[in-house]
């Protein structure tokens, strides 16, 4: 599953996306929380997003996407039952796998050290995108913690999403892997808006100029309009929320970072991303 390098058998491939597409109704808005490297605090940025989202009174569902190494469970002080890897093996259908976390977001596990998800091929691929494609049609906003690079697992993913956010730090290596994700979604066929999320920087100005000079070489080799997502300030206060499990918007409301990721999450409660459908649908229009 993903974009369309999973699908290739042209006409045919069309008529069954129609005939599925058919039978989903409307959703949630769906955001994809993606890295090009791993500790870049990503897993934090969507765990965090998602508690303010549902502070505002907000329905939300967080889904730990990062197949066969999940951890935001760790973050969030919930041991779930099952978990995506019931999902997939058929065992449970994924409303039952969901829990409700004590910030009041709904979360669905992803499991760690789970094969069967680190593995999928393209049909499980398929079945287990599908599922999550389906969440939040109550009008729920859905948190998709995805896993870091740019395997088929997360371009099938934040592939479907109605809105992608990149979480990058100053380093040269994580800006390199920024532009890389980007480039390969865009390449890929994704038409949603893509954001650039800063983290771990020490000042608004340093930011700035980060994003100005990733989203200029975006513009130049890619020509897509790479959206500025904002920035987490460098805080101490983030590692002591992680040791206490909880949330650092929650722990420590008024610390820097919390107050810069809320700002992030403003952005959603001021002017929400308008709903493009599955991705089921957005085949069938590639297709066509």
């Amino acid at each position: 599953m993903g974009l369309r390098t999973v699908h290739s058998d042209g006409t045919d491939q069309a008529d069954r996306l129609r005939q599925l597409s058919g039978s989903v109704r409307s959703r949630g808005t769906h955001i994809a929380i993606v890295s090009g490297k791993g500790g870049v605090g990503k897993t934090n940025i969507a765990v965090n997003l998602a508690a303010v989202l549902a502070r505002a009174g907000r329905r939300v569902t967080l889904v730990d996407l990062d197949a066969g190494l999940a951890n935001a469970d760790v973050l969030l002080n919930v041991r779930p039952r099952f978990t995506l890897a019931d999902v997939l093996s058929g065992e449970r259908p994924i409303k039952d796998v969901a829990v409700r976390t004590a910030c009041g977001i709904r979360f669905i596990g992803g499991g760690s050290g789970e094969l069967i998800l680190a593995n999928m091929g393209p049909a499980q691929r398929a079945h287990l995108a599908q599922a999550v494609g389906n969440l939040g049609k109550n009008g729920e906003t859905v948190v998709y913690d995805c896993g870091a690079g740019i395997s088929q697992n997360v371009l099938a993913f934040a592939g479907q999403a109605d809105l992608v956010a990149v979480v990058s730090t100053p380093e040269t290596t994580s800006l390199t892997d920024a532009y890389a994700i980007t480039k390969t979604l865009v390449r890929e066929g994704f038409h949603g808006p893509i954001q650039l999320l800063v983290n771990m920087v020490e000042s608004r100005t340093e930011a700035s100029e980060i994003y100005h000079r990733v989203a200029a070489v975006v513009a130049r080799f890619l020509h897509f309009s790479l959206a500025d997502g904002g920035y987490v300030l460098q805080d101490r206060h983030v590692e002591l929320a992680v040791r206490e499990r909880t949330p650092v918007v929650l722990r420590y409301p008024r610390c820097p970072s919390s107050l810069c990721l809320t700002a992030f999450a403003a952005r959603f409660l001021r002017a929400p991303v308008v709903s493009k459908g599955p991705l089921l649908a957005r085949f069938v229009e590639l297709f066509a």
